[in-house]
């Protein structure tokens, strides 16, 4: 979590100015006017400066990837206009500041920041735009409403979710929110008086019971029907559950939405001993959390080695030698055959003492609702290009939707990372507006483990040959997947420009897909 000692001005006072041969086409510069933090960046003939810190988590886009007239962040890839300083892509939604740049005698100097757009106003209810209903308040969910009130839409637009909680920044949950290191507001995507400046209804605790596609209205379980010209279907994806006995007592926990990171929290609190059952990212997200907070922590899995399925095996090792190294006490190759109310018994008959069992073994996509209103449903909720399913006018984005992916052996996918599923999101605002542009976003998602984070971008759901450059082992390095000679994604250690890179090499092979 950033703190405002790191984000403290270093660098050249750029209002006092540098001299224009200290910053090359495609260069950038990170300086400071005032205490403000900026980024100089250089385009040609054009000069701009823009708020040096990403408005997701900080990072310093100085660090980042220049891509046309467009900066990307090297923490987790979101991207800014540099002419407006506009958040183009998630995981960020705010925009940051602009300046006007003065060029004289051969210098380049940062004069007065310029003002900000004015926020939208609530849109009139009788605008005449129509009715959007987005089903599911998560990542995408969430994008595709904050992208259609900024695309000017000035219909109806009501989020029904079914949690209990406004839209929260979910990766988090199994991050420093549990380790104890960021209060639970910083979890919120948005405060309250974003949904209603922005005229956007947001009603939780909201189960929808059914979607009638053909007459374009949802059930919700309360009795309730409500019409739509348009809908989105953001179901997202549910836990996979233990099925063993004692998998139902009350230390059991799998970890999704806030109320579950409200339980185990104050579960540790009597706790001295954690069974994390999975090594999957959130299973070792938290362990490395439930160290942090003072617990022994086992790991048990049927993995030969964590992660290995999609990160190969040595980063596989890598994961699983610096989670020993913290404390991680790792079963692998071993399933859990009950659960008692102290300890988790293997298959081999080894009892662990466990005052908190977590389970992190996978998640299964929320379709039901698209099943039973007769939409195309194979792995996934079929959507073409532009994200719509197959009754006009409902489109689906995030975990439940399967969608072309020229990377994907079969020639889709379902892809279950954030980042992914908040611009889907993105993607099926401007779809549902008529402006439809194929969703062809290379896949990006991180993973934290300690000090050391993964950078993944691309898909690869089979691979026959990999490349390894730099020692994995010492967390420096990475290991590109390719098959039938083909590069397929790149997952990284300690090298975030190097992840940027990979990315936009990957959508040109795409065909150039993602300027923005």
């Amino acid at each position: 979590m950033a703190t405002e000692e790191d984000d403290a001005p270093t660098g050249p006072d750029l209002a006092g100015g540098i001299p224009a041969a200290d910053l090359p086409d495609g260069g950038m510069i990170a300086g400071h006017v005032g205490k403000d933090v900026v980024l100089l960046a250089r385009l040609g003939d054009e000069v701009f400066a823009i708020g040096g810190l990403c408005s997701h988590y900080h990072g310093n886009l100085a660090e980042g990837l220049m891509v046309g007239d467009s900066v990307r962040c090297p923490l987790h890839h979101a991207c800014f206009s540099l002419r407006t300083g506009e958040a183009l892509k998630a995981p960020a939604f705010d925009n940051v500041g602009t300046w006007r740049v003065e060029r004289e005698d051969g210098r380049i100097r940062v004069a007065e920041k310029l003002p900000k757009p004015a926020i939208p106003a609530v849109p009139s209810p009788d605008a005449g735009a129509g009715r959007f209903v987005i089903v599911g308040g998560g990542a995408a969910g969430f994008a595709a409403a904050e992208r259609l009130r900024r695309e000017g839409f000035q219909g109806e637009l009501t989020i029904l979710s079914a949690e209990a909680d406004r839209p929260i920044d979910r990766p988090n949950l199994s991050k420093d929110n549990l380790a104890g290191q960021a209060p639970e507001s910083w979890l919120y995507l948005k405060p309250q008086s974003f949904f209603e400046r922005r005229g956007i209804r947001l009603e939780l605790g909201a189960a929808v019971a059914s979607l009638d596609a053909r007459n374009r209205k949802v059930a919700l379980a309360d009795g309730r029907e409500l019409g739509f010209d348009k809908l989105l279907l953001a179901t997202g994806a549910e836990p996979v559950r233990l099925d063993v006995p004692g998998a139902g007592l009350p230390h059991v926990f799998t970890l999704r939405a806030l109320p579950d990171l409200r339980a185990i929290v104050a579960r540790v609190d009597e706790s001295r001993t954690a069974v994390v059952v999975g090594a999957s990212f959130i299973g070792l997200e938290v362990a490395a959390s439930l160290i942090a907070r003072g617990l022994s922590v086992q790991v048990v899995a049927p993995d030969e080695r964590p992660l290995a399925r999609v990160l190969g095996p040595e980063i596989g090792d890598f994961v699983r030698a610096e989670h020993e190294r913290h404390g991680v006490v790792f079963h692998l190759g071993h399933r859990p055959a009950a659960i008692e109310e102290r300890a988790v018994v293997l298959d081999d008959g080894t009892r662990l003492a466990a005052d908190l069992v977590v389970a992190g073994i996978g998640v299964r996509p929320r379709t039901a609702l698209a099943e039973a209103a007769g939409l195309r449903v194979e792995r996934g909720v079929v959507v073409d290009a532009q994200l719509e399913t197959s009754a006009p006018g409902v489109f689906a984005a995030g975990d439940i939707a399967r969608y072309p992916y020229p990377g994907a052996e079969s020639g889709t996918a379902r892809i279950e990372h954030w980042v992914v599923a908040e611009r889907m999101g993105q993607a099926a605002a401007f779809a549902m507006l008529g402006q439809a542009r194929p969703f062809a976003d290379v896949p990006f998602f991180w993973s934290q483990h300690y000090d050391a984070a993964i950078d993944y971008v691309g898909h690869a759901d089979r691979w026959d040959a990999t490349e390894i450059e730099g020692d994995i082992a010492k967390g420096d390095g990475e290991v590109r997947f390719l098959r039938r000679g083909r590069l397929l994604a790149v997952a990284s250690l300690g090298r975030e420009r190097d992840a940027l890179k990979a990315e936009r090499a990957l959508e040109e092979v795409a065909g150039g897909v993602g300027k923005g």
